[in-house]
């Protein structure tokens, strides 16, 4: 077995949950445990009964991750009570790292710099610039001056990057020594100058230019013998991402090869960062909250915290799709007028066959763009990929289309309805598996997010196109 393969095994158990998370993490993310149901609803008594004794007791046994799932289901003003009565200024700091972003935002925004100082003092830095990314630049900039010249040159370097990218996200501090270091050296080295490392489980190696030419797992480093130089022992094949790297990029590498650890370099390959997986976890989550609220075709907030007004209009430009594909719709059924006055028995069978058609393309754009998002369908495939969706689609249109084609028949006794309704039926969701698949590709072809084709654009197109298809086929079939 060779090195890199040993390194890559010996992590796989703990990277396995990431690769998991892209299946479990919109499923189980609002899930709440009996544990925190008791916590909230006991949190929720004693702030009724203003019993703070007792709430700071609580408060400050409870653990900071529980508080912020607590911290959903408060108030603003409750959300800062509830904060206030922590006593620990590292637990203070550990919440704020917890808490959604417009909640954390709000408890700092009414605080003193001086006490925001010292509460960042304690959060890591990829965690404060991400919060200091998202303040008024002014405020922003107090915060920063106040605080330590270290601490906010390497907030600042961070905030240089875009958002959502490795650059943004990375930790600067991370374990690397050169090459020529001994196993024993290195040893000595994270006893005395590493003890703060937030990710010490992989030691990075790098050449005299500080550019990134391997990595060791703590296990390598400690079954060679103490006199086994790096270069001789280090994994060579290393998996990095650059500074300007998409944060969903990262989360997808690091899933792929069960690392624990992305190391983040710059143009000429000099290690800057680390990003670590618990930011990968936390990317993970909010990809896939995003994916599902575009799809909802509810924007891409999380807007269950916002005021009516800004949930309003945050909605209200997504649901315009689906207004102008239903006044398209009216002109169309418009249109086949004569034939329905004829023949008011067809619409009968209107809803069933749009509703099939719009189930299956949203089956088809919802396998079509987690496929995607997991790296697991390629863009490149997009032929084999929309073939194989079109055959499910006329498959399954086959069978739908000769039992509502039979329902048809049974109730109005009239074959040539039961033809026309069946033709429909298969017309409708073939056609809907084409645009479900199709879309979301040709979206991540030309680098738009894909979700957006699983909300109302689609469904919106795959009414119209149903119901027009079911009167043009009837009309041709009744003789209209």
């Amino acid at each position: 077995m060779t090195s890199g393969m040993f390194f890559r095994r010996s992590n796989s158990r703990c990277a396995a949950a990431v690769t998991e998370c892209h299946v479990v993490t919109f499923i189980f993310e609002n899930m709440l445990s009996e544990r925190s149901k008791i916590l909230i609803d006991s949190i929720n008594r004693l702030l009724r009964r203003n019993a703070v004794s007792h709430l700071r007791k609580i408060v400050n046994k409870t653990h900071a991750a529980d508080l912020s799932v607590v911290c959903r289901f408060l108030s603003s003003a409750n959300q800062r009570r509830i904060f206030d009565l922590i006593e620990d200024t590292e637990k203070k700091g550990d919440l704020i790292s917890e808490l959604d972003e417009d909640a954390a935002l709000n408890i700092i925004q009414e605080m003193d710099t001086d006490s925001v100082v010292r509460i960042l003092g304690h959060m890591s830095t990829d965690d404060v610039a991400n919060l200091l990314g998202q303040l008024p630049v002014e405020q922003s900039e107090t915060i920063l001056d106040k605080m330590k010249k270290e601490d906010s040159e390497h907030i600042e370097g961070l905030l240089r990057y875009g958002d959502d990218t490795a650059g943004r996200i990375m930790v600067p501090d991370f374990i690397a020594l050169r090459e020529d270091t001994t196993a024993g050296e290195a040893i000595k080295s994270l006893q005395k100058e590493h003890l703060d490392v937030e990710m010490p489980f992989y030691l990075y190696v790098v050449d005299g230019e500080n550019r990134l030419v391997g990595v060791s797992s703590l296990r390598q480093l400690v079954v060679v013998k103490p006199e086994t130089r790096l270069r001789d022992f280090m994994t060579k094949d290393v998996f990095s991402v650059q500074t300007h790297t998409d944060q969903e990029e990262v989360a997808k590498l690091v899933a792929r090869y069960n690392i624990l650890a992305v190391p983040v370099v710059d143009e000429t390959n000099r290690l800057v960062g680390i990003v670590t997986v618990d930011d990968v976890i936390d990317i993970i989550r909010e990809e896939a909250t995003e994916d599902m609220l575009k799809m909802a075709g509810v924007g891409e907030e999380f807007v269950e915290t916002q005021t009516i007004g800004r949930s309003t209009r945050i909605r209200l430009p997504w649901l315009f799709a689906s207004c102008i594909g239903g006044i398209i719709a009216f002109f169309v059924i418009g249109y086949f007028e004569g034939s329905l006055s004829r023949f008011a028995y067809l619409a009968a069978f209107i809803p069933v066959i749009m509703g099939m058609g719009g189930n299956i393309g949203t089956q088809s754009s919802t396998i079509v763009v987690r496929g995607i998002a997991t790296g697991r369908i390629n863009v490149r495939d997009i032929w084999i990929v929309v073939f194989k969706e079109l055959a499910v689609g006329g498959i399954l249109g086959v069978i739908y289309g000769v039992i509502i084609g039979a329902v048809a028949h049974f109730r109005f006794d009239t074959g040539w309805l039961a033809l026309s309704v069946g033709l429909a039926v298969l017309s409708s969701m073939s056609i809907a598996a084409l645009v479900g698949s199709l879309v979301p590709m040709l979206f991540a072809r030309v680098n738009i997010d894909p979700a957006v084709a699983t909300g109302p654009f689609v469904t919106t197109a795959i009414d119209i196109i149903s119901v027009f298809f079911y009167f043009e086929i009837a009309t041709a079939l009744l003789g209209i």
